[in-house]
């Protein structure tokens, strides 16, 4: 396979990255030579979309392209397959489907494109946003992901639409049992958040539908971190690749981003979360918990001190999760308390501040929580909440982020006065998830020991 050519190969594209607000500047060294003193394109138009996707953009708020869009298009409309690395925000979403459509419109066809991503979620995401963009020149999406009837999506796929977004579990279902289906003519390959995908032991699953299409295709892998399996995966998927990268390190986030950590006792921790609600009351918040039990303890509590918090995790089912975020995005709820199923490529707008109740166990998934605010160059909070037992986690994360981070002011006495009414709250939130388990019944948790099914693989767990 042909070795990876660095973005230097274009040198007729946009220039780099680097004074855009939602991106922090690369470092000088990372410059090419001859791009380094070219203004970044301030229109759509100027990267080479053409008029009515330009109207589609508008229409859609996008005022000027992002640093990883003006990168990436003008070598996707090149015809050539490529690598974008951008930290998540960054509208890595419009950097592939922009490209996509603008050639559907020049040579429109079935099963023309094909987005492959990790969660349901973002699934149906990314097919919201192509259905936006592509409304002027009569786009249609399937989206076909695990949880949902399969009936239903092959009567979807019968329809044979231009874009297909799905989970590979149930995309190699489809593959391997709806008749006539087929993705011999497929023009365009997308890996969103191949990381992620990667991460979630997808591999196998991508292997096989790797051989199942056509060698003569555009493909564009996006991620917002490189990884040897990563890596990996580009030799096998892409022929000559250009690669575009706008993030100055390996865990990257954006400037708008004030991250700060609270150090505080574990047996605590409930009521410094309630102090810092409170603090920051009418905003929305993001809490990230580890596990499925404290995520729906904590909506529970919450609840009951009269904060609209409602829950996201992998044991809802589908039409929950999608009800949990149409409810915070139309801010008929503020406060969602989810698992990492909520961290990676979802676009929620205006985030105003992300909690970490509970630390990732790693800093890839660190910098994903994260990104879920000060998006697209608005400013955002991000708090985590560090106990006596994850020092050592909070220490490795500093030293990916190259950075130490400041301790959030938060006097002491202010929070203890909350204890009586919290200490309330953690009764009722006790009765609730009794109340909860036994609704539940024997039906035990759907992640048990052993390998998650197909259908299950994309129904992400904390």
């Amino acid at each position: 396979m042909p070795a990876l050519k660095k973005r230097k190969v274009a040198s007729e594209a946009p220039a780099p990255p680097s004074d855009v607000e939602s991106s922090p500047e690369p470092e000088p060294a990372q410059q090419d030579e001859e791009t380094q003193d070219k203004p970044r394109p301030k229109t759509f138009k100027e990267l080479g979309i053409i008029e009515q996707l330009c109207d589609a953009c508008e229409t859609m708020g996008y005022k000027a392209p992002t640093p990883i869009q003006a990168e990436a298009i003008p070598l996707a409309l090149q015809d050539r397959d490529v690598i974008g690395l951008a930290e998540t925000g960054s509208g890595k979403t419009a950097a592939f489907a922009l490209p996509i459509l603008q050639a559907l419109m020049e040579k429109p066809g079935p099963f023309f494109g094909l987005v492959l991503a990790p969660t349901r979620e973002l699934a149906y995401q990314i097919s919201q946003n192509f259905e936006s963009l592509g409304a002027t020149i009569g786009a249609r999406c399937a989206v076909i992901v695990g949880g949902m009837d399969m009936v239903s999506q092959s009567i979807a796929l019968g329809k044979k639409p231009h874009i297909i977004v799905a989970t590979p579990g149930r995309l190699l279902d489809h593959l391997e049992n709806t008749k006539g289906f087929s993705l011999r003519a497929l023009r365009f390959l997308v890996m969103d958040e191949a990381d992620r995908l990667l991460d979630m032991d997808f591999g196998p699953l991508l292997d096989k539908i790797l051989k199942v299409l056509p060698r003569e295709r555009r493909t564009f892998l996006f991620s917002a971190t490189m990884s040897s399996k990563v890596e990996s995966l580009q030799r096998a998927s892409l022929s000559n690749p250009l690669r575009v990268s706008v993030s100055t390190s390996k865990y990257q986030t954006v400037s708008t981003l004030l991250q700060s950590y609270l150090f505080i006792p574990q047996k605590h921790k409930d009521l410094y979360l309630v102090y810092l609600l409170e603090s920051h009351a009418g905003q929305s918040v993001i809490i990230f918990m580890r596990t499925v039990h404290e995520t729906q303890r904590i909506a529970f509590l919450l609840r009951a001190l009269g904060f609209s918090a409602i829950p996201l995790h992998g044991q809802l089912s589908q039409s929950a999760r999608l009800g949990a975020l149409g409810k915070f995005r139309s801010k008929s709820r503020n406060i969602l308390v989810a698992t990492d199923v909520a961290a990676r490529g979802l676009d929620i707008p205006s985030v105003d501040v992300v909690v970490n109740y509970d630390l990732p166990s790693d800093s890839p998934s660190y910098v994903h929580r994260v990104g879920r605010t000060a998006r697209a160059g608005k400013s955002g909070l991000a708090i985590s909440l560090v106990t006596q037992y994850e020092i050592e986690v909070w220490l490795r994360i500093e030293g990916a982020l190259n950075k130490k981070l400041p301790e959030h002011d938060c006097p002491k006495d202010e929070v203890m006065i909350l204890q009586e009414n919290v200490s309330e709250a953690q009764r009722q939130a006790i009765m609730e998830m009794k109340n909860y388990d036994e609704k539940r019944g024997n039906r035990g948790s759907r992640f048990g020991k052993g390998k998650r099914s197909r259908d299950q693989m994309d129904q992400e767990e904390g």
